[in-house]
């Protein structure tokens, strides 16, 4: 429009001065016309059997072409029409007709389709404009609508208020009226009365009292009027949006960042700073912004590294929420020093908000990795150690911290041996059991057939070196409770010394395999509480093997030079070889 403007005044200087030498050598009483070609403001539509009219372009700038002053300088309007499919003007008919600045078609009909021209001239000046007619079906248009061929007028109503809507080009109408216009006001499907008491028509107005969310909508109205014993219409459309009440705050505020927020960013990274801002619609004057500064100065004044993104996150009744990101493209450490502000701006109101920018601390990943690593390893080689020398390691601990049994108690044997009599059992423990525990170990033995006096009562006697004994030890066979009751007596009164008194304690030595239904009754009940050491053969024959640190950890505590290095001499027993074979052994048993 600026560009058409501008051409119209400096045409008006030329008509106004000298005229182009072509007009004054060809004709001096026919001025050459200026043609502006076709509208920029689009294609007028009108539905076929209303009415309907055309404006002349020319006076859409009232600055540059008024009516009545062209009229008084002598200027004449007029119309010509170009069919669809013609190349030659043709004369208006008779049925369109003239009024002022405007071409009336009462009614439309589909041939009127086509390019109108409207020609302004006087003897010395000439001016004209196409404009383009489209002429719709009335079945064209989509169901339940009335056929409205211009668009809809925007209207805003505030919820719990009340506004008037009056139907637009009603006053056109009733200039070319001879009689007062009718208007029939529809909305959607329905037409008036709309079955509620909150709209209301009166007169040609729709008066709508409350306005209610579900009441936004496309409204129709039908105006009807008489001309030359001719009934007229023509139908318009109003867009009616629903807006907060007006008695609610519309001053606009930030929502992020708050107040104690602190954006963490990383040099040479991307960085987004979001600001969220809630920005209220005032009536008549809509305009709000949302935008970033930097130092102070807005994005256009900044590198291109600076940018921002602008997105409405809600639109609640025409309040907004918009959310606007600011990019930073390879954050730079003097960027930590510029001072960020995000504002929001309306008609009511301004609000700025800083954001408070804090760098991120950069963890030590290979450090942290690498002490991972190491801990896992550590705790790997701790757990296989502890799997393959437990036994060893309870035996060094004891030896170290465990409490000899001599000092806090009056017994005299340290082990009481209970065995099958007459069996190879009993070769085992005189020979084996016997020759280890008191010539290697120290430990103070009694055997009930080696220690007992002649003539003595055996049951008194058993009970008696039970008593005064610290363990005993029952080597349990598949003999054990065929041979003579002796050896249940040693066990009976074993079992009930430790489950009465809890000074003594039962261990269980298997010498060879013995089916569960083999065992007497009494072993079947404490079996749960009682420690078992299995006999392997030849393999538990060395002091190191597994029997004997088995059996130790059972036995009562020695705390002497002797011993202890001793025992440290069984741990040196194990060879690289053993210890791999054993570590191998561990870690098949950890992966079934």
């Amino acid at each position: 429009r600026a560009t058409f403007i501008s051409a119209l005044v400096f045409l008006l200087a030329v008509m106004g001065g000298t005229s182009p030498a072509a007009s004054q050598s060809s004709a001096p009483t026919e001025p050459m016309c200026y043609d502006w070609g076709e509208s920029s403001e689009g294609a007028v539509s009108v539905v076929e059997g209303e009415v309907g009219w055309l404006s002349c372009p020319l006076f859409s700038h009232p600055s540059v072409y008024n009516y009545t002053s062209t009229q008084s300088a002598g200027h004449n309007l007029f119309w010509y029409r170009l069919p669809e499919g013609h190349d030659l003007e043709q004369p208006i008919i008779s049925r369109l007709s003239k009024d002022r600045e405007r071409l009336f078609l009462q009614p439309a009909a589909a041939a009127d389709t086509g390019q109108y021209i409207c020609m302004l001239r006087n003897k010395s000046s000439c001016s004209k404009i196409a404009i383009r007619l489209k002429v719709l079906r009335p079945d064209d248009v989509v169901k339940c609508a009335l056929p409205v061929a211009v668009a809809p007028i925007e209207d805003l109503i505030p919820l719990q208020e009340g506004k008037t809507l009056d139907c637009p080009d009603l006053q056109d109408a009733t200039k070319m009226s001879e009689s007062a216009p009718k208007v029939q006001w529809y909305f959607v499907c329905d037409w008036y009365p709309f079955w509620d008491s909150d709209r209301e028509q009166k007169g040609n107005s729709l008066q709508v009292h409350l306005m209610m969310e579900q009441y936004q909508g496309l409204y129709y109205c039908r105006v009807q009027y008489q001309r030359r014993n001719q009934t007229l219409n023509f139908t318009r459309s109003i867009n009616v949006t629903a807006i907060l009440p007006l008695s609610l705050p519309k001053e606009p505020s930030i929502m992020n960042p708050t107040h104690d927020q602190i954006f963490t960013v990383k040099t040479g990274t991307e960085v987004r700073l979001v600001c969220r801002g809630q920005l209220p619609f005032v009536l008549d004057k809509p305009w709000r912004e949302i935008w970033w500064t930097v130092d102070g100065k807005t994005l256009d004044k900044l590198p291109d590294r600076f940018t921002q993104i602008n997105r409405v996150v809600r639109d609640h009744f025409r309040d907004l929420t918009i959310e606007n990101i600011l990019v930073i493209q390879d954050f730079q450490s003097k960027d930590l020093k510029r001072e960020f502000y995000c504002s929001v701006k309306n008609e009511r109101g301004f609000d700025t908000r800083r954001a408070q920018l804090e760098e991120e601390v950069s963890l030590p990943t290979l450090e942290l990795g690498c002490g991972l690593g190491v801990t896992l390893l550590l705790m790997l080689i701790l757990f296989v150690v502890y799997h393959v020398f437990w036994l060893e390691l309870l035996l060094l601990y004891r030896s170290w911290f465990g409490t000899d049994e001599r000092h806090t108690d009056d017994k005299e044997f340290d082990v009481y041996i209970s065995y099958a009599r007459n069996s190879e059992e009993e070769q085992f423990v005189l020979l084996t059991l016997r020759r280890v525990l008191e010539n290697e170990l120290g430990y103070s033995v009694c055997i009930f057939d080696r220690d007992s006096l002649p003539g003595g009562t055996i049951t008194d006697e058993t009970l008696s070196f039970v008593a005064r004994s610290r363990r005993l030890l029952v080597v349990v066979s598949p003999g054990y409770a065929s041979q003579g009751s002796q050896a249940l007596l040693e066990l009976k009164a074993g079992i009930d010394t430790m489950a009465l008194a809890g000074h003594l304690r039962v261990i269980l030595v298997q010498y060879k395999p013995v089916r569960r239904k083999g065992w007497v009754r009494e072993l079947r009940r404490a079996r749960v509480a009682l420690a078992l050491v299995r006999w392997q053969g030849d393999k538990s024959r060395e002091l190191s093997s597994r029997f004997w640190k088995r059996l130790r950890v059972e036995l009562p505590v020695r705390r002497d030079m002797k011993k202890s290095t001793a025992m440290l001499a069984a741990l040196s027993v194990f060879t690289p070889e053993n210890i791999s074979h054993q570590q191998a052994n561990v870690f098949i048993s950890v992966a079934l």
